[in-house]
């Protein structure tokens, strides 16, 4: 193919010229120019300079085409050259329109903040327009108002104070009226003031609003501009981060409330409340929940859960054991039981050369009395000396549970008794080693040898007969035996070496508890490890205090009492119970929490024990109440065993038609409120060793509500006794005293039918019942309308006479029918 001009070119695409191929020109076998062919135009470009030599250098720019390249090879260089700046071309064009879109957002975002301040900003102004039109409308109101009244204050000036045309001096000078101006000055006076208000006082300081130029003004803290700002920026940024959820250890006691429950997870009320309404519980947040029920809720929220119980807050007072270098020798405790009026406190007295028993309510010992004795060789004994009626059982159980020995006294002319036999009991109970001291051993009738020969009935085998118990005869009125009894007590403790740490906590048991009028509660408190100190804090049952004094059974105050020591404790919130533990804490916080646990779980035991949980129980309630009579009584006792002691007593007083009930039974003198609830529950109040005051004592004649004062317990249990006995129903007796035998029947007028009788046996009397019988079956049952012996009325008719008989409101009678005479007889019955 030849070209106009002579040159020979080579199409290098099916050799046409159509747009887009490429040409190329030969001069004489070498190349001079490169010819591009496009849809718009022709390109020619020219040879590049300064290659020497021939040799064809690979050109940058692809204009050139270097020498050993095909055809072929060129074009697809040349092609991947185009789709390189076209790619090129195509990324700056995106990211021409990226930074476009990104300036038109931003315009955007200006433009809506621009408007929304605007917004504001008129808002602003329309508001401030609107208290200035406001403040402007309240000034002409006023200033209308004050126009108004001018005029009728002119016209209300009485005629009388014009003076005399003709005096021109006693004319009066016309009111001076002030000018435009100055009223509006001062208008506007009044309107700045109002506006800045009253008070100039703090005018001349600088403020820190001043300081900041923002007198006046509010400023947002620090703080809160930071949560603006981040706010826009998570605004900015497309949508709310999330704060990372805090993970807790939730404790969860046996049942919560919802609130509670919320509080503790630091989450919202009414999200918890959503998740138990999706679980099927409509409840609120003042509604308490099961711990199962919460443990769901908890996990639900991702919490974890610390299962707790109420009871572990008495984990602060877990017993500790103590080690054997730190363990010191302390006094035995020793009890004194034996039967009522064997001569226990006697022996006692004779030991501490003290006269307890003059001192008691007929002799009896009717609380326990903590003692502590030196000896002559300097041996420290502490003694318990509890009482010996029956009602006490409680207390001498108590006693010998507390106890290291036992010393069981026995009369020699009375023997083994029955409250004997229950110390014994006791005794082997707590497993405690006894001594037999046989008492009264200076009476004629004494026989020392019954007592022992007694006590084998009872498995008690005393050395004299070969047994392991030390027995000893003494005598509390001659003084007799007392040396050996205290060696043998020594001796008894020495083998039982009794050891305590008294560099620890105080602990220890109450032996009795009373109200005192001018101290409080007191409880007489036998520390049995550690010592006790005055300041302690502790807890005892379901009362706690701080010790405020220690008195010792001489009546001394101390500062501390250590193992061993019986001691009366003042400063606690209640009266304990008898028996209660005694436990020291390190806070008062820990005595409230755990005393008032205990008192929960106490009310919670009563009202379960109370309450009738199943229909059957409901109905046998229903019925007893109705078939049983209750006397009920309130009981006031001097120390806290006695009452309990009495409570117990009643307890077992009546049957099952009577019984008595204690309504409320406490320590300390009869009150205004025991004689409240006395007359609401026509009650009597029984006082024992204690008195009502004054207040109470007028109450309780006004109202008529009795008080029976005791000191012996005897005679209290006596007197319910016959009280509950006058409950009981009569028990009606009969007694047949006739039959008589119808030989006929006969019709009288205004009378009805009358039976002609036999009197066969006994006596037939009119005010006696009857019966009919018919074949020995019992027809009717009622009284005589009349009796007659020929026509007279009589009272009576004896054996073998004949008689007529008429029944009351009953007539079916007939010939052989035999009536039954008897009489009922009321007799009365008695609790035994």
């Amino acid at each position: 193919m030849s070209d106009s001009d002579g040159k020979k070119t080579l199409g290098l695409r099916g050799g046409g010229s159509r747009p887009g191929n490429v040409k190329q020109s030969f001069s004489h076998g070498r190349t001079k120019n490169v010819v591009v062919e496009t849809k718009r135009k022709r390109v020619v470009v020219p040879k590049p300079g300064g290659n020497k030599g021939g040799n064809a250098a690979p050109a940058t720019d692809g204009s050139r085409r270097p020498a050993g390249i095909t055809d072929a090879e060129m074009s697809r260089r040349l092609k991947a050259l185009q789709a390189a700046k076209a790619r090129e071309a195509e990324d700056a064009a995106k990211r021409a329109a990226e930074e476009k879109a990104r300036e038109e957002e931003r315009a955007r975002r200006r433009a809506e903040a621009e408007a929304k301040e605007r917004e504001q900003r008129e808002a602003e102004e329309k508001a401030r327009q609107k208290a200035e039109e406001e403040e402007r409308k309240k000034r002409e109101a006023a200033e209308a108002a004050k126009r108004a009244a001018e005029p009728a204050a002119k016209k209300a000036a009485p005629a009388e104070t014009v003076a005399p045309r003709n005096n021109p001096a006693s004319k009066p000078a016309p009111a001076q009226t002030p000018r435009k101006s100055d009223r509006e000055r001062e208008e506007r006076g009044r309107s700045a003031k109002a506006r800045t208000g009253d008070d100039n006082r703090r005018s001349g300081k600088l403020t820190l609003g001043q300081a900041t130029g923002g007198a006046g003004n509010r400023h947002r803290s620090m703080a809160s501009m930071k949560r603006k700002q981040e706010r826009a920026r998570q605004k900015a940024m497309g949508g709310t981060v999330e704060r990372e959820k805090v993970l807790r250890e939730v404790q969860l006691p046996e049942a919560i409330l919802v609130s509670e429950l919320a509080n503790r997870m630091s989450e919202r009320v009414g999200a918890v409340v959503k998740s138990l309404m999706q679980m099927g519980m409509m409840v609120t947040q003042n509604q308490t929940i099961d711990a199962d029920t919460a443990e769901l809720i908890i996990e639900e929220f991702g919490h974890k859960v610390v299962r707790v119980s109420d009871a572990d807050v008495e984990d602060v007072i877990n017993e500790v054991e103590d080690k054997d270098e730190d363990l010191k020798p302390r006094p035995p405790v020793i009890t004194i039981m034996g039967h009522v009026d064997h001569g226990k406190t006697s022996i006692l007295d004779a030991i501490r050369n003290a006269r307890v028993v003059a001192g008691e309510a007929g002799g009896i010992t009717q609380h326990i009395g903590a003692y502590q004795v030196t000896t002559e060789s300097g041996t420290v004994l502490s003694f318990l000396d509890t009482p010996g009626h029956a009602a006490f059982t409680s207390m001498r159980s108590r006693g010998a549970q507390v106890t290291d020995i036992v010393v069981l006294v026995v009369a020699a002319d009375d023997a083994v008794m029955p409250q004997t036999i229950e110390a014994i009991a006791h005794a082997k109970a707590a497993e405690v080693p006894m001594i037999v001291a046989i008492n009264k051993c200076d009476k004629p009738a004494a026989d020392p040898m019954k007592v022992r020969t007694d006590l084998l009935q009872h498995e008690v085998i005393v050395e004299a007969m070969s047994g392991e118990v030390q027995d000893v005869e003494v005598s509390a009125h001659t003084g007799q035996g007392l040396d050996q009894l205290l060696e043998a007590i020594a001796l008894q403790s020495e083998i039982l070496e009794l050891k305590a740490n008294p560099d620890r906590a105080a602990q220890g048991a109450v032996i009795e508890a009373q109200l005192d009028v001018g101290r409080g509660p007191v409880a007489t408190v036998l520390v049995q490890n550690g010592t006790l100190r005055q300041g302690d804090i502790f807890v005892v049952g379901e009362q706690y205090g701080k010790v405020r004094a220690l008195i010792n059974d001489k009546g001394e105050r101390v500062q501390e009492a250590g193992p061993s020591v019986p001691v009366e404790v003042l400063g606690l919130n209640g009266t304990p119970e008898a028996g209660d533990v005694l436990n020291v804490t390190e806070t008062e916080a820990q005595a409230r929490e755990i005393a008032e646990y205990r008192a929960q779980a106490a009310k919670d035991k009563r009202a379960a024990a109370g309450a009738a949980t199943t229909l059957e129980q409901l109905m046998q309630k229903a019925k007893d109440d109705e078939t049983v009579s209750e006397l009920p009584i309130l009981v006031k006792a001097d120390v806290q065993g006695s009452a309990e002691a009495i409570v117990q007593a009643m307890e077992k007083i009546g049957n099952e038609e009577v019984r008595v009930r204690v309504l409320h039974s406490g320590v300390g003198a009869i009150t205004e409120t025991d004689i409240a609830l006395a007359e609401a529950s026509g009650a009597p109040v029984m006082g024992f060793n204690v008195r009502a005051n004054t207040s109470a004592r007028n109450t309780a004649n006004q109202k008529g509500v009795e008080i029976r004062y005791y000191s012996v317990i005897y005679d209290l249990v006596d007197d319910v006794k016959k009280a509950a006995s006058g409950l009981l129903s009569a028990e009606i007796k009969e007694t047949f005293i006739g039959y008589a035998q119808i030989k006929d029947v006969f019709k009288v007028s205004n009378v009805g039918k009358v039976a002609g009788c036999l009197v066969t046996e006994g006596v037939a009397r009119r005010s006696a019942g009857v019966r009919l019988l018919r074949d020995n079956v019992v027809i009717h049952e009622g009284t005589l309308k009349t009796l007659k012996r020929f026509k007279d009325e009589v009272a009576e008719v004896q054996s073998g006479q004949e008689c007529g008989m008429a029944f009351e409101n009953y007539e079916d009678i007939r010939a052989d029918d035999v009536i039954e005479i008897f009489e009922r007889q009321e007799v009365e019955r008695s609790l035994d």
